[in-house]
């Protein structure tokens, strides 16, 4: 792959989070990019605090923030671009993200098909190894482009 290549899937990754009303109003950010892996962090507000009471974020957030940076990855991963939807996506929450602190997510397209891209992430602060929730997610190929095709991940 050549550079231009890789730079091409991170504008469409951009691109991508820019295109979803609910992922420009939370703010969400492209932090770091490589192929078929993203972090995107979600700038802490008081807008979205979920407990008034606590100033943790809501749930509902992290949720929107995991599922958007999963279909990032797939982005990011696949040469070509083609519609998809979220066809099954699984938050395993470990613990309440901090007040106050922004939260980071990273994603991962570890597998791509015919039909179905499979992701990994994690939502997170400071260090990933403290993860503040886990998801697992699948995506469907719906658009009538060309199809990506099966290879091992990068």
């Amino acid at each position: 792959m050549t550079e231009d290549d890789r730079f091409q899937r991170m504008i469409r990754s951009q691109k991508f989070l820019d295109r979803i009303p609910h992922m420009s109003a939370l703010g969400v950010q492209l932090e770091d990019f490589d192929v078929g892996r993203v972090t995107v962090r979600l700038p802490y507000r008081a807008d979205i605090v979920g407990n008034p009471d606590t100033g943790v974020l809501a749930g509902g957030a992290i949720s929107a923030l995991l599922d958007n940076a999963c279909g990032s990855s797939v982005v990011a991963r696949v040469a070509k671009p083609n519609a998809f939807a979220t066809l099954d996506l699984r938050i395993d929450y470990m613990r309440p993200a901090e007040p106050g602190r922004d939260v980071l997510a990273f994603a991962e397209c570890y597998k791509v098909t015919r039909l179905i891209a499979f992701v990994r992430g994690y939502a997170y602060h400071d260090d990933p190894a403290k993860p503040i929730a886990n998801a697992a997610a699948t995506f469907m190929f719906t658009g009538r482009g060309e199809l990506p095709q099966a290879k091992a991940a990068p």
